[in-house]
Order: C-alpha cells, then structure tokens, then sequence
C-alpha cells in the first residue's frame, strides 16, 4: 500500500469511512474487517453502528450528540496501533459449504461464461464449485453478499445488457466475484448458477446468514436434487457450516 492509505474522510454529517484503499484487494478487505471487529471491540458509546465495504470501514455516529473530532482521533490512534493489512481475521467466521446446480435451465448463462473464460462447461463447474470465496461484503439488498475473489479466468466483465429477473438464491458471476441473491431483481451479472439458499430471513436470530468475514463453497449437485434442498425447512437450501478457527 501507498503513503496515501488508510486514511479517515466524513461521509455526510453521520459518518466517518476508514479507507485501507480505492479499490479492492485482498489485504484491504482483510484490513477492513479486522478494524471494524476492533471497533467493535473498543464499544465506544458514540459510535452508533459500523459496517464493512470491499476496502472501507464505516463508522456512524449520532451528530446532535457527538463532536466527531475527538472520535476520528480515537480511530487515529486505533489505526496507528498495528499494522492492518497484516491483522488477522475476525474471531466467529464460518465456512459454508452451500450446493449449487449450475448450468442448464436453472442457471442459464454458464455456458455464455465459460465461453468467455476460454473453458468447456464442465471446466467451468470443476473450477466455480471448487472455489473458496470471501464475504468480502454485504450490499445491493438485504443480506447480500459479494464473494471473492475467483480465478483470473473469471474476471469478466459485466454483461452489456439486464438480465431482467433473477430468483433468489441465483448465483451470478462478473469481475472475478459471485453474488448470492437475496431478493429477486434484474441484474447485468451472469446467471451461473442456481441454491435454494435464502440469505435473509427476518423474524430469526440471524436475519443475515452470512457474514463479511465467512467463506463459501458451492459444492456441484445434480439439477434433480434442487426440491430436495428446496425442501430444507431452514431455508438455507441445504446448505453446512463449520466455525473456522
């Protein structure tokens, strides 16, 4: 990283971002998770909430009732106190492991990506299902999350054109990331992949089902065995999970 980086800017009258760079990268991301756990962990009264972007923590806070002076020179300090980049990860991440059917008439743009990839479909599905991707981020919708980062062959760009509706749980693909689908919308990603996955459930214990921080795995099944996992009375399509130490 740059002398530039990270540095403390105000959003609006509500807001401080901490920026460990301005674009995405491994150790910015990684950065930005750990200093928000940090935040989190310090349980300063005037910090009314905070949240992860790809490379950013945000920092809200309540400006009738707070100088946000005094609170950017704590997160100075805090900044100053290790090196973040090289910081471990949040304690609490988990590994899921969430089958998927890609291809075929659930997923009806895998071919079109592995085409541009330069593989056969069934190199794309050996590659896409063998993946370990980051949470590198919640954003778009509720409880969904941008997963990184793939292989180089899969930074494609995004499709010229809307995909006019994609179902929740879609896996989509661009710019060597996935998207889980939460919600149902259009999109300019492409449609790879199909879970019965639902990453937002509110009325539970855990609106959000993944986390920033938490790895993801979709593991290749049969389109035959998608009602079963359609089936799964949590909602999460069938889907594992194992605490990462």
């Amino acid at each position: 990283m740059t002398g530039a980086w990270p540095k403390i800017r105000p959003v609006g009258l509500t807001g401080l971002l901490v920026s460990f760079a301005d674009t995405l990268s491994e150790p910015a991301n990684r950065a930005a998770l750990a200093f928000r756990a940090a935040v989190e962990a310090e349980a300063w009264p005037d910090v009314l909430e905070s949240s992860c972007t790809l490379a950013s923590c945000f920092i809200r806070f309540d400006p009738v009732e707070t100088d946000p002076e005094p609170l950017e020179a704590r997160l100075a300090d805090l900044l100053a106190a290790r090196d973040w980049y090289a910081a471990p990860f949040p304690a609490g991440r988990r590994l899921w492991r969430i089958p998927c059917v890609f291809g075929g008439d659930l997923a009806p743009q895998l071919g079109d990506a592995a085409e541009a990839a330069g593989m056969s479909p069934a190199q794309a599905i050996e590659s896409l299902s063998t993946a370990r991707t980051r949470v590198l981020t919640l954003g778009f919708a509720p409880g969904m999350p941008y997963l990184g980062t793939l292989p180089p062959a899969w930074d494609l760009p995004r499709q010229t054109e809307l995909t006019p509706r994609v179902p929740v749980g879609a896996l989509v693909l661009a710019i060597r990331q996935f998207v889980l689908f939460a919600t149902t919308a259009p999109t300019g990603w492409r449609h790879v992949g199909q879970t019965a996955f639902t990453g937002y459930r509110p009325g539970t214990d855990r609106p959000f089902a993944l986390r920033a921080g938490d790895e993801v795995m979709f593991p290749a099944i049969p389109a035959e065995d998608y009602a079963a996992c359609e089936a799964d009375p949590s909602g999460l399509g069938g889907a594992t999970w194992e605490v990462l130490e």
